[in-house]
């Protein structure tokens, strides 16, 4: 198992880079190169998700992004620090997934948050998305592609 580990402040000009890093990481691990405009996209997204949440939270920590190249997928987790809805002793969420995306902030930054997490979905077959006292993590995984050998 190979990993990446890429930490950058929570400056949106610093987006594009990850999307870069991340394609090129993905790239050698195997990933079909027809979904590597998918993975610049979601990273995009994820990353712009997390960098919007620490800026509007007031949060100067660096966003977090982790490269995993397993036997047959390829996995990033985009973590950021701003701590779930309920940490601070107000009301949590009620489903008990850990933490609503929509946490903490006002109507117009959830509803960023809510699209940004439409879109990552929509290119994403396999994602999570988690919340707890430390941070929010979105985890996403593609499949390598087959190699197949000649006869």
């Amino acid at each position: 198992m190979t990993t990446v580990e890429l930490r950058f402040s929570a400056q949106p000009e610093h987006v594009r880079t990850a999307r870069l890093v991340a394609a090129a990481v993905a790239r050698r691990a195997g990933v079909d190169e027809a979904v590597l405009d998918e993975v610049r996209l979601a990273v995009g997204e994820a990353c712009s998700r997390a960098v919007g949440r620490h800026r509007s939270h007031g949060i100067t920590s660096p966003i977090e992004v982790v490269l995993t190249e397993e036997d047959k997928t390829f996995s990033i987790a985009v973590g950021d620090e701003v701590p779930a809805a309920g940490s601070d002793g107000s009301a949590g969420p009620a489903d008990g997934r850990g933490g609503d995306p929509r946490d903490a902030g006002d109507s117009a930054a959830d509803g960023e948050d809510d699209m940004g997490l439409a879109v990552i979905s929509g290119l994403v077959d396999d994602m999570e998305v988690s919340t707890t006292e430390e941070g929010g993590v979105i985890r996403m995984s593609w499949p390598k592609a087959q190699v197949t050998a000649l006869p």
